[in-house]
């Protein structure tokens, strides 16, 4: 919609998990660095937890990307599966060939034999599990006998949880505390500081910019970085959703920057923000308006 106009080749505040916009703020960047040197020295089980919209999933890609080449890895997205699923989901992730129909000792053994295939070649194998605070209780006996693959000197499978806070709650739980005794290390993914986040809208802006030598990095007035990192509480979900309207305002304006007055706007019309109360439903409604009245002017219909 407006990346020509402001010399952007992709949208640069897409909710999208890509790594190419992975930004590694304090948080971001320790939870990383936990997990590549816990799993370099093997151990078995590690955890995330994160707030909603605080990058675990972008966090996961990226651990993913930087283990290319190390080690052989699986990537399991949605563990809300019963526990045959689950194991059957690891085997297609490992390529695991099996007959069917496929019995649950049969998936087990495969996938022993494919991790004992990869370790005696001197290949490690982790397993990322996001949204793990989804896995249903009866499922997590899987995880269980999955960390117990092991050799005399190490584990067969690593694996890493990443989910939000519901995640620590039903690993309290007594009957799966066997599982909680496994996790040797873990981290927490909390929003961003407030006076990270201007740094945070300038990298994305440059990472999107047609040309690097001179991003757009001048988009966002200092007072707005700071207005949009207020609202969203340094959330990098919600930074991208204000960004991307305060932008899509300027571009109805025929603007060059966003301002505080475009905030205002935005957080009007994104639900939950404590901000939200900035300014009226009507306001943003006065804002749009003059939006569209400005394309269909220049003749630019959306």
């Amino acid at each position: 919609m407006y990346l020509g106009y402001f010399s952007l080749r992709e949208a640069p505040f897409s909710i999208t998990p890509d790594t190419d916009f992975f930004y590694p703020h304090a948080g971001a960047q320790a939870s990383l660095n936990m997990l590549l040197v816990a799993l370099r020295n093997g151990e078995g089980f590690l955890k995330v937890v994160g707030e909603l919209g605080c990058g675990k999933t972008v966090l996961c890609r990226q651990l993913l990307k930087t283990l290319q080449g190390e080690c052989v890895t699986a990537y399991i997205p949605n563990p809300d599966m019963g526990p045959d699923d689950l194991l059957l989901a690891l085997a297609d992730e490992l390529g695991v060939a099996l007959v069917h129909p496929v019995q649950r000792h049969a998936v087990m053994n495969g996938i022993g034999a494919c991790l004992v295939q990869h370790a005696r070649q001197g290949r490690r194998v982790v397993v990322c599990i996001d949204e793990a605070q989804a896995i249903p209780l009866r499922t997590v006996e899987s995880l269980r006998l999955l960390s117990n693959l092991e050799t005399e000197k190490r584990k067969l499978l690593q694996i890493v949880l990443l989910g939000q806070p519901e995640l620590d709650a039903k690993l309290a739980r007594p009957e799966i505390r066997q599982l909680l005794q496994r996790i040797t290390f873990s981290e927490y993914l909390g929003p961003m500081a407030l006076e990270r986040v201007p740094v945070y809208i300038h990298h994305r802006l440059a990472t999107a910019s047609l040309d690097a030598a001179a991003p757009a990095a001048q988009l966002f007035s200092a007072p707005a970085s700071m207005a949009i990192a207020r609202a969203s509480a340094g959330v990098p979900r919600l930074i991208n959703v204000l960004a991307h309207k305060c932008l899509m305002l300027v571009y109805g304006e025929g603007g060059d920057c966003v301002d505080v007055a475009h905030v205002r706007l935005a957080v009007a019309d994104t639900a939950g923000l404590r901000g939200s109360a900035f300014v009226g439903p009507r306001a943003w409604a006065r804002g749009v308006a003059r939006w569209v009245r400005s394309r269909h002017a220049k003749g630019d219909m959306l």
